[in-house]
C-alpha cells in the first residue's frame, strides 16, 4: 500500500518528504476509505487552495491537509442526507451556552409602582417553567433549528390592563382575557397612516459629510436644549462654564470623553455652545451628584461651581429637557412660542386613539438558508389574528447572514428582496383585504438599500403604496392618531456599551436607555457614533429629532425584547408626567432557529395598552 501511495504521488509529479509523511498518508487512507489515487486527488486540491509553491508533501503540512479532508467528507455527507443538519463545534457551543443578552440584569422585571401598568411574566406550569420571562433552565434557552421546534408561538412575556384576582384559575384567566382583548383588536376599518416627514428621499446623494456639517449639527443640539431650559423658566440663563466663579452657575453643554477610550467619572468633559463659551471644553467633577446616568453626546444643564476656571464641580445634573407638567398649565407667550420653533412640544393628543399592531423586526430568515421561514410563520399568525397595522423593521436582506456575505445563490440582492419579501407581503395583504396595511422600515444592514444612516425609505411600486408603504429610518408616523416612532438601528444596544451611571432611578436598565432617547429628543444621541453606524450629517439631520413624545416608540435591539411604560418628568406627581409606550420586539430569527415578535392593542393611552411578545 506504502508503494503505491508513493507512485500515485511520483505519477502526477510530487514528491514525498520522508518515511514520516508517508506512514501518515497510509494511516490517512485507511482512516478515510480512500484508494492511493483519491488521496493524491484530494492533495492536490488541497495543494491548489492553499496556493503551495513546492511539489513536496511536507511533514508540517498534514494536519491542514487532515482538516481538509474532514471538510470533504462532511460535504459529501450532507449531499447524500440534504435534509440533514450537519453541526460544528461552534454550533454545539452555541446551543449550549445561548443566554438572551441583559437577562442578569433583570431588565424584564417591571416597577411594582405603577398600580395601572403592571407586567407579569407568564410561566407554563405544564412546561416546568418557574414563571419568569426568560427560564433560566438550560432547556428553554436552547435554541433548535426552525423546523424542529416544538412551540410554534409560545408567549415569552405579557403585559396587562388588570390585576389577576386571587381566586380562579389563573391559566383560564390568562386565555379568556387574551381571546377577549384579540377580539376586540380585530379590524374593523382600516385604519389611517399619516407619514410625518419624508426626508432623506430615496436617491438621495451621500457620503458627503463634511466636519462642517457635524459641528452645526452638534451646535443646533445645544441650542435647542438651551432654548428649552430657558423656555421652561425653571432655569436662569446659561452661562460660560470655563469661566472662574466662586457663585453657583448654569451651564448647559454635551458630555464628551477626554481622549480616546471608554467615558468614565474621571474623563468628563463638558462642551458648552459656541455663543457661551466658543465651544471650548472644561473637566466636570460629578463626585458631588448623588444620581447620574451619561453618556458622550449627551447634551446637559449643569449647576455648580469652577473655582478655579479649569474644573465645573457639579452640583445637580439635568439629563432631561424640561416639559411642561400639564396641558392646562400655561406659561409665558413667547416661553410656549420658543419651546414650538424649536420643535420640543411635548404635546399628546387627548382623543382616544386605538389601534391593533403587529411589530416584528429583521432578520426574517434563520443562518442555515434563504426560505424565510420566520416570515411565513409570521404571516400566518397575522392572517388567523389580522392586526390593521403590520409594522416590518429590517434587515429584510442581511447583509451579515451567511449565504449573502458568501454570495453563493444566483439572485441579486434586489430580486431576493422583491421574490422574498414583497411578493409573500403582496399575496398577503391582497388575501386579507383592504383593512390590513403594511408599513416597511430599511436598516442598514439591508444588502439590497443605502448603506446611510439616516436612511430613506425603499422605493416601492407605486402600484403597492396603497397598502405596503416604506418609512424612512428613523420616522415618525400617525396611525388612527397613535403617534408612532420607530427606528431600527440598534441605539439601545449602543447606549449600554457607553452609558456611566450612579445610583441609577428604579426601573431598569433598558428604561433607562430608552428614556434618554425621548429625554434627548433624539432618535441617536450617541456622538461618537458606534463605529459600525454610517451617520451622516449632510443628509436630512433633522430626521433624527424627535419634535414631540410619541405614543408608541419602536426601537429593536439585540438585547432582551420588553414591553414598558416610560414616564418623563419625575420632579412632577405621577399624573402629571407624560408616559410612552416603548416595546423591542426582539428579533424575528436567531441563528437557526426562531426569535420574537409582538402583538400590541393601544387603547387611549400607554398605561393601558395590551402587549404579548411571542417566541416562535
Amino acid at each position: 500500500m506504502e508503494a503505491e501511495i508513493k507512485e500515485e504521488f511520483n505519477k502526477n509529479g510530487i514528491n514525498i518528504a520522508d518515511d514520516a509523511v508517508l506512514n501518515k498518508c497510509l494511516t490517512l487512507c485507511t482512516d478515510y476509505k480512500l484508494s492511493p489515487s483519491d488521496l493524491v486527488s484530494s492533495w492536490e486540491v488541497y495543494y491548489l487552495n492553499r496556493q503551495l509553491n513546492e511539489s513536496t508533501v511536507h511533514n508540517g503540512e498534514m494536519n491542514g491537509f487532515v482538516l481538509h479532508l474532514q471538510n470533504e467528507q462532511k460535504e459529501a455527507f450532507i449531499k447524500e442526507e440534504p435534509g440533514l443538519h450537519a453541526y460544528s463545534i461552534r454550533d454545539v457551543d452555541m446551543l449550549l451556552n445561548y443566554e438572551p443578552e441583559d437577562t442578569k440584569e433583570g431588565i424584564l422585571d417591571t416597577p411594582t409602582d405603577r398600580p395601572t401598568a403592571q407586567y407579569e411574566e407568564l410561566g407554563d406550569s405544564r412546561n416546568g417553567t418557574n414563571g419568569s420571562p426568560l427560564s433560566t433552565s438550560k432547556q428553554s434557552s436552547i435554541m433548535t433549528p426552525f423546523g424542529q421546534r416544538t412551540n410554534k408561538f409560545a408567549v415569552q412575556f405579557q403585559t396587562r390592563t388588570q390585576p389577576i384576582g386571587e381566586s380562579g384559575n389563573k391559566e383560564s384567566e390568562d386565555e379568556d382575557m387574551g381571546d377577549e382583548i384579540i377580539r376586540r383588536a380585530q379590524p374593523k376599518n382600516r385604519c389611517s397612516l399619516v407619514i410625518q416627514g419624508s426626508k432623506p428621499e430615496p436617491g438621495c446623494r451621500f457620503m458627503y459629510d463634511r466636519i462642517e456639517d457635524r459641528f452645526n449639527s452638534l451646535v443646533d443640539r445645544i441650542n435647542k436644549h438651551t432654548s428649552a431650559f430657558l423656555a421652561s423658566g425653571q432655569y436662569e440663563e446659561p452661562v460660560d462654564p470655563t469661566t472662574a466663579s466662586q457663585k453657583s452657575m448654569f451651564a448647559v453643554g454635551m458630555i464628551c470623553c477626554e481622549g480616546e477610550g471608554r467615558l468614565n467619572e474621571n474623563s468628563v468633559l463638558l462642551q458648552s455652545s459656541v455663543e457661551h463659551s466658543g465651544g471650548e471644553h472644561v473637566r466636570l467633577e460629578l463626585k458631588k451628584v448623588n444620581q447620574y446616568s451619561i453618556f458622550p453626546g449627551q447634551v446637559v444643564g449643569v449647576i455648580g461651581t469652577n473655582p478655579s476656571g479649569h474644573c465645573l464641580v457639579a452640583s445637580k445634573l439635568v439629563d432631561a429637557i424640561p416639559l411642561l407638567p400639564s396641558v392646562d398649565f400655561n406659561p409665558h407667550p413667547a416661553k410656549r412660542l420658543a419651546l414650538n420653533e424649536q420643535g420640543l412640544s411635548n404635546h399628546q393628543s387627548p382623543a382616544l386613539a386605538e389601534i391593533s399592531v403587529i411589530v416584528a423586526a429583521g432578520p426574517f430568515t434563520t443562518t442555515d438558508n434563504l426560505l424565510f421561514e420566520p416570515l411565513k410563520e409570521l404571516l400566518a399568525y397575522a392572517t388567523r389574528k389580522p392586526p390593521q397595522l403590520l409594522i416590518l423593521l429590517g434587515p429584510f436582506v442581511d447583509s451579515e447572514h451567511p449565504e449573502i456575505q458568501k454570495a453563493t445563490f444566483d439572485r441579486s440582492f434586489d430580486e431576493v428582496f422583491h421574490q422574498e419579501i414583497i411578493r409573500r407581503l403582496r399575496d398577503h395583504v391582497e388575501y386579507m383585504g383592504s383593512s390590513t396595511r403594511v408599513l416597511l422600515v430599511p436598516s442598514i444592514r439591508d444588502a439590497n438599500h443605502d448603506h446611510v444612516f439616516p436612511q430613506p425609505p425603499f422605493d416601492l411600486n407605486p402600484d403597492m403604496t396603497d397598502q405596503i408603504t416604506s418609512l424612512t429610518n428613523p420616522g415618525i408616523f400617525d396611525a388612527n392618531e397613535v403617534k408612532v416612532g420607530c427606528c431600527s438601528m440598534d441605539v439601545i444596544k449602543h447606549l449600554s456599551g457607553e452609558e456611566i451611571s450612579k445610583d441609577p432611578a428604579p426601573g431598569g436598565r433598558l428604561s433607562r436607555l430608552a428614556t434618554h432617547i425621548l429625554n434627548q429628543r433624539s432618535f441617536y444621541p450617541l456622538y461618537p457614533q458606534a463605529e459600525s453606524v454610517p451617520l451622516d450629517f449632510s443628509i436630512a439631520p433633522e430626521a433624527l429629532n424627535i419634535s414631540s413624545i410619541p405614543h408608541i416608540l419602536i426601537l429593536p435591539s439585540d438585547l432582551a425584547p420588553f414591553v414598558k411604560v416610560l414616564s418623563l418628568n419625575e420632579e412632577i406627581e405621577e399624573q402629571e408626567r407624560v408616559k410612552c409606550l416603548c416595546v423591542n420586539p426582539g428579533r424575528l430569527a436567531k441563528g437557526i432557529g426562531g426569535g420574537t415578535f409582538l402583538e400590541l392593542y393601544y387603547h387611549g393611552s400607554p398605561e393601558t395598552a395590551y402587549g404579548t411578545i411571542f417566541r416562535i
